[in-house]
């Protein structure tokens, strides 16, 4: 029994390194993206899907529903960081590391709180996964991804810096959540070399 954490596609701002508001849509690519994703997973087992219900998320799990033919359990615990006043600026504009462990966006979350609901986000998977009979999707962020890796699974190899756009990590539903795959993004290995134009020169979230 399996979990899948997949990042969403590709938008307009990773690519323009903006800190994204929660209705950022996927781009042309990321549709790409999202379609060969979801052509991956036909006949991998998944049974059920749940997902962060922030646009570029929620299209993307609605790629994977639709190659699949099953619904999706959308929550608000899959969201990305929130950077409160940030969202909708470039990295560029701003006169602060928003990352910095000691930084706290205005009217946005703290590295505590997001940790905190990141914490509890995870939980809900596994409350979620226990109703599935083979392998839970999950679409969120990278952030969240990231945060799941470091501080839930078991992680026997260096700790990516970079979650491409439409990358899968599949672990165990049951402790000590061994990880099998780890970032894969060999799905979308087509798009990247044809464009040269992924989610890996863009921001994070």
């Amino acid at each position: 029994m399996t979990i899948i954490l997949i990042r969403h596609g590709e938008t307009n701002l990773n690519r323009s390194k903006t800190l994204q508001p929660p209705d950022t849509p996927l781009s042309e690519l990321g549709e790409q993206q999202a379609a060969h994703l979801a052509n991956s997973l036909r006949g991998s087992g998944v049974d059920t899907i749940f997902s962060s219900d922030m646009k570029r998320a929620a299209q993307t799990a609605e790629a994977i529903a639709l190659a699949l033919q099953l619904p999706v359990q959308f929550s608000t615990l899959l969201h990305e960081r929130n950077f409160g006043d940030l969202r909708g600026k470039r990295y560029s504009e701003l006169s602060v590391n928003p990352m910095a462990s000691n930084y706290s966006p205005p009217n946005g979350e703290s590295w505590t709180q997001f940790r905190r609901r990141v914490a509890i986000a995870f939980a809900s998977i596994l409350e979620f996964a226990a109703g599935s009979a083979q392998t839970l999707a999950v679409v969120s962020h990278g952030l969240v991804i990231k945060e799941i890796v470091a501080r839930h699974l078991q992680l026997d190899q260096p700790l990516p810096e970079h979650f491409e756009n439409t990358s899968i990590t599949v672990f165990e539903k049951h402790p000590p959540h061994k990880i099998s795959q780890l970032a894969d993004a060999r799905h979308i290995a087509d798009l990247m070399e044809a464009s040269n134009r992924t989610g890996k020169q863009g921001g994070l979230v």
